[in-house]
């Protein structure tokens, strides 16, 4: 039997509140941020005043549907969008944030909603997520990289994660861990716990991490915990695996955001060189009026999803890995043939293109990468393959 979340979710806030917030983050993503952009992306610069600022124009909150307003994940979407559309690095930190706010609200831990949510959704807090092992370890990809001891107050957490984002010392995070069997002293496969960690937890180490091509403005680090107390108070789901059954497809969804950014923000730099350079681009495949056909297609069908997020259904779960997908193709689509349509100007390390170039990479690499997303929708289809 599925599990379920219920909390209350619509297509659509009130229209005009819903205008109002796009137009906020819009505006924030075309001044504040692309005042930025460079910086993060060629200097490692971590825009948090600017990440404030989305989180106060009502960026960070649009799912979560607080203060008796409808949950909107098709607004949260298009938010990340109009980031993404400006920095995709940015616009991969709001994903992280997003969806630690629907780990933080879907546990109903009185600890972690409330004022803890409330924050977290204006950005007056700041939390990321450590959840790529995790995934990859439900998918048989990886091992569990943190395993925990149950103690009398809670449980005892170690391990190493190699790199988690939208983290720093005044930041928390949201991951899983195995749990040891107190009768065998191994590990448990059925028995792993989810929680929301503290950065400044006793026990918890920060490690900075090799340079990442267009993701250095990420605040991100590698992590060592060493006997890290997890208390009541921290749990998102003990056990966590029915848990993040039921939240999986939101997880996957909400990253469409990147996608749809990405893509958007190549075709724009096609569309500003069309004038003076149309007539010899007309010979390019993927032109920018037949992108934004397929880009308005794809946002149309998300837009359909985003209606039922927490739906844990195969039939539901694969439409989502199949617009997941899509968005990583067509970001990767879209961000090169921008580059074959400024030309030279489009290969200079300073250029918007040769960035998106780079960040389109990430959004398929990102778990679930696109080689992950295909093993799920062929296990889902039932159809075999190499081990």
């Amino acid at each position: 039997m599925n599990m379920t979340v219920d909390l209350p979710v619509e297509e659509l806030s009130s229209e005009n509140d819903r205008k109002a917030i796009l137009d906020k983050v819009r505006q924030i993503a075309q001044t504040d941020l692309a005042a930025v952009v460079d910086a993060c992306d060629q200097e490692g610069f971590y825009p948090k005043d600017v990440l404030k600022k989305l989180g106060l124009a009502g960026a960070f909150g649009a799912h979560l549907g607080l203060d008796e307003k409808p949950a909107d994940f098709g607004l949260a979407i298009e938010c990340m969008s109009e980031v993404s559309r400006v920095c995709g690095a940015t616009g991969f930190v709001v994903w992280c944030h997003d969806v630690c706010g629907v780990y933080m609200q879907a546990s109903q831990n009185p600890a972690l909603i409330g004022t803890a949510l409330s924050d977290h959704a204006l950005g007056l807090t700041l939390g990321g997520t450590g959840m790529s092992n995790p995934m990859k370890t439900y998918s048989g990809i990886e091992t569990m990289m943190l395993k925990a001891k149950k103690v009398e107050s809670g449980y005892l957490v170690s391990g190493a994660l190699p790199w988690v984002s939208h983290i720093g010392l005044d930041h928390y995070f949201g991951t899983v861990c195995a749990v040891i069997d107190e009768q065998t002293g191994e590990v448990n496969p059925d028995h792993q716990i989810m929680f929301i960690l503290p950065c400044d937890r006793a026990g918890v180490t920060l490690k900075e991490c090799p340079s990442f091509s267009a993701m250095e403005g990420t605040s991100t680090y590698g992590l060592v915990l060493k006997d890290v107390l997890i208390t009541a108070d921290d749990l998102v789901a003990d056990p966590a695996k029915p848990f993040i059954k039921n939240i999986k497809a939101s997880f996957i969804l909400l990253q469409t955001g990147m996608g749809l950014g990405v893509a958007q923000g190549a075709i724009d730099s096609m569309w500003q060189v069309e004038d003076q350079l149309g007539k010899v681009n007309q010979f390019l495949e993927d032109r920018p009026h037949v992108l934004q056909q397929e880009l308005d297609d794809l946002k149309a069908r998300i837009m359909v999803l985003a209606k039922t997020p927490y739906e844990s259904n195969d039939e539901y779960v694969l439409k989502v890995l199949d617009v997941r997908a899509h968005a990583s193709e067509i970001a990767l689509r879209a961000a090169q043939s921008a580059l074959l349509h400024q030309g030279a100007r489009g290969y200079l390390l300073s250029s918007e293109v040769q960035r998106r170039v780079r960040e389109s990479h990430f959004v398929a690499i990102v778990t679930p990468a696109l080689k992950h997303l295909r093993l799920e929708m062929a296990r889902l289809k039932g159809q075999s393959f190499i081990n």
